[in-house]
């Protein structure tokens, strides 16, 4: 039976790790004053008769730290990513230089930190929710296995004290990322 408590473990471990990577990516959209080209990560652009990722027409990179580029790899492209970059509605201006288009990030003010702190806070609480569903379907199997006599009610205990401390360890994680989000946020 450890080898249903392995398996068990495994597939809780990789959807909680899932919640957490969608965490880091929604935290990486939120604009915290200084470039990053996860920033322009959401950002689609219309080309050759359909919508793209801005990754798939050009090379993103940090020159500086208030400024982001995109190196756009076909010229007729230029105007369009400039203005998917500004349609967006990441609050960005970017100007084109050639086949490269220049993204100046500007500073923040004190009421759009707090908004982002805010929405940093519900990315957050997202992802606890989910790593709780995910508790719940753990727990749910395990009294599944119970209910089929699979396991004895003392290995169900156990199981399930397992599947809390993995839980509370994920819950942990997703805490430490939010603080570490708003520290970096409200830095000025």
């Amino acid at each position: 039976m450890a080898a249903d408590l392995t398996a068990l473990k495994e597939d809780l471990t990789r959807r909680m790790d899932g919640a957490l990577e969608t965490l880091r990516r929604d935290f990486g959209g939120l604009r915290s004053g200084r470039a990053s080209p996860a920033l322009l990560e959401p950002v689609r652009v219309e080309a050759y008769g359909g919508e793209l990722p801005i990754t798939q027409v050009g090379t993103i990179a940090v020159p500086e730290s208030r400024m982001i580029t995109v190196q756009v790899w076909d010229r007729t492209l230029v105007g369009a990513v400039e203005r998917a970059i500004r349609d967006a509605g990441l609050g960005l201006n970017p100007m084109a230089d050639g086949q490269v288009v220049r993204v100046p990030i500007p500073q923040l003010t004190t009421e759009r930190r707090l908004e982002l702190a805010r929405a940093a806070g519900r990315y957050a609480e997202s992802a606890k929710i989910s790593v709780r569903g995910v508790r719940r379907d753990g727990m749910d199997q395990i009294k599944g296995f119970e209910k089929k006599s699979e396991i004895s009610e003392d290995d169900s205990t156990d199981w399930a004290a397992d599947v809390q401390k993995l839980t509370d360890s994920y819950v942990k994680r997703i805490d430490d990322a939010s603080a570490d989000k708003e520290r970096e946020i409200k830095q000025v």
